[in-house]
């Protein structure tokens, strides 16, 4: 079948736009030296809207902080059923697919907490009826105040992923249920991949506020970020550089350099401008100047 015209222009246009010294294979940077250069070029880092952050502020209500709670709690016991589950049926000779398990667990709560952020942060609107100001709202109130996350208590930081991590660890304990003790047993090493993604899913706002804290941070966690094992501050400075267009993942942040270099986001953000129409951060680039 042959190709589509417009696939065709698509494709042509993009080519164009990507630079030859961007291909990982060509380019000798390295992940810390691009952020380093990122960061000490750029001036618009962490810039704060007081009027549209109010705003958005006020946009929090006590029914999504009982939603929130509610996720939590399922959370809790969804998570240990599951985490019991892999206790009682792993096996030492499945330590070599038990590590696999855990590092692609983990490399996919990164990968999808860059989609995630990316889609929230570069398409629809506060306006949304209940899903804007419910789940857009935090986005946007994060560019106009970085700083007002570090502030969030426990629940208004970790519910919403709590919700997330639940649309994964339900359907997986009625697999467990309705395969029985014999489907466990086989496949305890894709249980352990889902309760690795879904324990990084959690955290993941935590990672992330924690990125923005300047004191007040433990040691441990200090540890862990220099150790680039969840994301560090200047890797996810870089994101905060306007106007917002890069380095999504804040789980550990460690797909952000390859994506990045690939253009992986400035390519979907393409084509779905080319097919829709849609201005990519319009709806955010208007809190950031106050237009709402």
């Amino acid at each position: 079948m042959e190709t589509p015209k417009v696939l065709k222009d698509m494709a042509e246009e993009f080519g164009k736009s990507v630079k030859p010294d961007s291909l990982p294979l060509i380019s000798s940077e390295t992940s810390n030296e691009y952020v380093h250069k990122r960061v000490k070029n750029e001036k618009h880092v962490l810039k704060k809207n007081t009027k549209s952050a109010e705003t958005l502020k006020a946009g929090y209500t006590k029914e999504k902080r009982m939603f929130e709670i509610s996720q939590m709690v399922l959370f809790v016991l969804l998570q240990a059923t599951l985490s019991a589950i892999v206790l009682v049926f792993f096996r030492k000779e499945n330590i070599g697919a038990f590590i696999l398990s855990l590092v692609f667990g983990a490399l996919l709560a990164d990968f999808m907490s860059g989609l995630v952020h990316w889609a929230a942060d570069t398409w629809g609107s506060v306006d949304i009826p209940v899903f804007g100001a419910a789940f857009i709202r935090p986005f946007r109130e994060h560019h106009v105040d970085p700083i007002a996350m570090t502030k969030h208590d426990i629940v208004e930081t970790n519910g919403d992923n709590c919700m997330v991590a639940n649309l994964v660890l339900g359907p997986t304990l009625y697999w467990c249920y309705m395969g029985g003790v014999e489907w466990m047993s086989d496949n305890v090493s894709g249980l352990v991949f889902i309760a690795t993604f879904s324990i990084y899913v959690c955290l993941t706002n935590q990672i992330h506020k924690w990125s923005h804290m300047v004191t007040g941070l433990p040691g441990w966690v200090r540890a862990l970020q220099r150790a680039h094992v969840i994301l560090p501050r200047p890797h996810h400075h870089v994101h905060h550089i306007s106007p917002h267009e890069t380095y999504f993942c804040i789980t550990g942040g460690w797909l952000n350099y390859p994506l990045e270099k690939i253009q992986f986001f400035q390519g979907l953000e393409y084509i779905i401008e080319s097919l829709t129409g849609a201005k990519p951060r319009e709806d955010d680039q208007k809190w950031l100047k106050g237009e709402h």
